[in-house]
């Protein structure tokens, strides 16, 4: 969580002196080591003094071309003239966040003297550096209020958390194995498009590079993954060989990514020559690791869950993909069933999962192994991302994970179900006039102010229904 870096940078100009000068160089290195003691998802690291606009480019062209370095902190200790933030802010490709703070909790009300007011001129200052930031059209986070409190370090951290998860976005490599499901629309979207604006590198592979690396996969690979199963999960099935079908898949999966750099995939049911089973089991686990997955084609869904996982590092919670399926209407008790066919990942377990065997109605091939459980309860949210043709939207819900109320013995799939907020016919209709997908990422540990600054920071288009 710490290999990556936060600038923190404050603003003064050369008209305070040498004296006002080492003091804001003094006051600001100590409020940037005490937010990094309290923000987890990176090192905040102080830098400098920016005095001039030369500074001000050389250390954020440096932060540009940082790759350590995810994002930056900008907070003006005195007045800083704005102008000379212009060159550098141009050239800044890192995200912004301006903190107005500071040093001091309270005024020194009995000896508050002219020497107090020059050196302490945030509420001046940082007026200046937000005027040419709008005035620059910067998308950046702003965050008010003494930098000790809680309330500011929590907004801190989101960023931080938010910064990282950009970082992994624009070096993300996602491979869709087979391409969109045919005649399906909401999974397609503009992968040059998506490679510009989240640094996402889509492209297809044939399902025949999984299949040779199956090929190869040796028995003692298998058992070693068996043995992973058998820590991990209850064995609730005799037949073994669909499971040892499965782990090399997963298997195979896993040398790929390493081979590729893979961080998010897809697969099709249309497209599985040369494969057994459909991939579940497989997927589930692969899941589990953080790995993004969309079904049928689903490369936005897939790589938008490997960003919100890593956003979501370090907090409790389940985040992983999950697919709007059927309902029970009952008025005033409606409840939503996500399952998909079998790509449930066990984050989502209430309970231990268990492995089991069945058929699959669809895809025309052998009973795949799966994974099998009753989902959590709890606050969530779920998102959505579209393309709409001229840009990409994200829609985010509110929903309450809940139990189910009856038992399904004779549906074999992991369940986990919700209320879709504030109602189901308000949420599910707004939803659908968003153009929300039947596919979105699920997340426990998230929330709708994490996702808003996601969207603010990459400039996409955000719907929110709470």
């Amino acid at each position: 969580m710490k290999t990556k870096t936060i600038y923190f940078i404050a603003g003064s100009q050369d008209l305070y002196g040498e004296e006002v000068l080492k003091q804001v160089a003094i006051n600001s290195q100590e409020m940037a080591n005490f937010l990094d003691e309290r923000v987890p998802g990176a090192s905040i690291s102080w830098k400098c003094v920016v005095r001039s606009s030369e500074e001000a480019e050389d250390i954020l062209v440096q932060a540009s071309a940082d790759k350590a370095c995810i994002g930056v902190i900008v907070w003006m200790h005195t007045f800083s003239p704005a102008k000379m933030w212009i060159k550098g802010l141009q050239r800044l490709t890192k995200p912004l966040l301006h903190l107005h703070t500071q040093h001091n909790k309270a005024l020194p009300y009995d000896l508050i003297d002219m020497d107090f007011m020059n050196l302490n001129q945030s509420a001046h200052g940082d007026r200046e550096f937000g005027f040419i930031c709008t005035r620059l059209g910067l998308n950046r986070e702003v965050v008010a209020g003494y930098y000790k409190n809680e309330a500011v370090i929590k907004r801190i951290q989101r960023f931080a958390d938010v910064a990282r998860a950009m970082d992994y976005s624009h070096n993300l490599r996602v491979a869709m194995f087979g391409s969109n499901m045919r005649d399906v629309s909401v999974t397609d979207g503009d992968r040059v498009e998506s490679e510009i604006r989240y640094g996402w590198n889509v492209n297809y592979y044939g399902v025949g590079d999984i299949v040779t690396l199956v090929n190869q996969i040796t028995e003692g690979e298998v058992e070693n993954k068996m043995a992973e199963y058998a820590e991990k999960y209850k064995m609730h099935t005799a037949d073994i060989e669909a499971v040892k079908e499965q782990a090399k898949y997963e298997l195979a999966f896993e040398k790929f990514f390493k081979k590729e750099r893979v961080g998010a995939f897809t697969d099709t049911f249309q497209d599985l020559h040369g494969l057994k089973q459909l991939p579940g089991l497989a997927v589930q686990n692969v899941m589990a690791k953080g790995v993004g997955f969309g079904p049928e084609g689903d490369y936005k869904t897939s790589a938008l869950m490997a960003v919100l996982c890593q956003m979501a590092k370090g907090r409790t919670g389940a985040t992983a993909f999950l697919e709007d399926y059927t309902y029970d209407l009952t008025e005033g008790e409606e409840i939503e069933l996500a399952s998909h066919m079998l790509e449930v990942s066990p984050v989502f377990a209430a309970d231990q999962p268990r492995v089991e065997v069945h058929p699959l109605g669809i895809g025309g091939k052998e009973p795949p192994a799966r994974l099998v459980f009753d989902g959590i309860e709890g606050k969530g949210i779920a998102v959505s991302m579209v393309d709409m043709g001229t840009h990409f939207r994200l829609i985010c819900a509110d929903i309450q994970l809940v139990k189910a109320p009856k038992e399904m013995p004779k549906l074999p799939v992991a369940k986990v179900m919700w209320k879709i907020l504030p109602d189901f016919a308000s949420g599910a209709e707004r939803w659908i006039y968003a153009g929300g997908a039947h596919h979105a990422v699920v997340s426990t540990a998230l929330t709708k102010e994490d996702i808003a600054l996601f969207a603010k920071l990459t400039n996409t288009e955000l719907v929110v229904i709470s």
